[in-house]
């Protein structure tokens, strides 16, 4: 009964056009990533980042068992095996500063300083690969920096811990879209799940062992709660950047706004004030006019 709802429930998504199934997995992912940071912050008090994270990892794998026992050599051969790992570890890098930041800012200003991202990798591309700052490009740029000066308000407040936490997963997911991309275009999309696990595993089981907190059972069921979260975060971002080029899938993240919002609120009684709000719409509205900026001049 429950396989057929669920086939039934895949059937009719696949028969949407590829805009609309990209945009639902983003959606989807939204809440799901959201709902991670929520617990961290409920619990990153008690028990250390680097053993949520290797718990999370730990019961990401149990839930992915099904799938390597029925599939396992698609599953653990992955084509690009390099690409695959390289993008496990960044994966584990961003996920260590942003539970960080849960630990020291609401969700939703996490959220919202995070928007940055495609203006930051349009820097890094200027910086890295050359690429040229044109009148659209450095607009965008100048403009998605005002943003979260108006979140962060150096000078007037001063800058949270939390804020650098937020800078450094920036600058690595960056990155990662193209390779998430690239995984795409030769993997199914749930190697690149598994994969992510595998990577991350012995990383957080390394660096935990010199951080160790015996964490209680409750503290169990949370982090078990994060793992199954984030297993089905990256088959939904899988899907997601399957249906959607890079650039759209990550301009799409802008709906987690609004959800880590919510979530901060009935959850743990936070609200992003309107400095939040109004630094956010600045930096997507400067992510969203460099997107459509660039597909044009593709386009042109």
């Amino acid at each position: 009964m429950r396989t057929s709802f669920v086939n039934r429930l895949v059937s009719i998504i696949e028969s949407w056009s590829d805009a609309n199934q990209c945009g639902f997995w983003i959606l989807i992912a939204g809440f799901l990533m959201s709902g991670q940071l929520v617990i961290v912050r409920f619990i990153g008090d008690e028990i250390g980042v680097f053993q949520i994270i290797f718990f999370r990892a730990l019961f990401g794998l149990a839930a992915l068992t099904p799938l390597l026992v029925t599939n396992g050599a698609v599953h653990l051969r992955p084509n690009r095996p390099a690409l695959a790992i390289l993008c496990g570890v960044l994966a584990f890098i961003a996920t260590v500063f942003f539970f960080l930041a849960a630990t020291e800012l609401p969700v939703g200003d996490i959220t919202a300083i995070h928007f940055i991202r495609p203006v930051f990798a349009a820097v890094l591309a200027a910086l890295v690969l050359r690429e040229v700052w044109r009148g659209g490009r450095l607009i965008a740029i100048v403009a998605g920096f005002v943003g979260a000066a108006v979140i962060i308000q150096p000078g007037w407040v001063e800058i949270n811990i939390g804020v650098l936490y937020v800078f450094c997963v920036v600058i690595v997911q960056s990155w990662n879209p193209i390779n998430r991309k690239l995984l795409s275009k030769s993997e199914h999309p749930d190697t690149v799940a598994v994969w992510n696990v595998l990577a991350v595993l012995p990383l957080a089981a390394i660096l935990g062992a010199f951080f160790w907190i015996t964490p209680s059972w409750p503290h169990i069921a949370w982090m078990a709660v994060i793992g199954l979260l984030e297993v089905a975060n990256q088959r939904v971002l899988s899907r997601a950047y399957m249906r959607g080029d890079a650039v759209v899938v990550v301009a799409l993240h802008y709906t987690r706004l609004p959800i880590a919002a919510l979530l901060g609120l009935f959850v743990l009684g936070e609200f992003p004030d309107l400095w939040v709000w109004l630094g956010g719409a600045i930096i997507v509205g400067a992510a969203l006019y460099l997107t459509v900026n660039e597909a044009n001049r593709r386009n042109s």
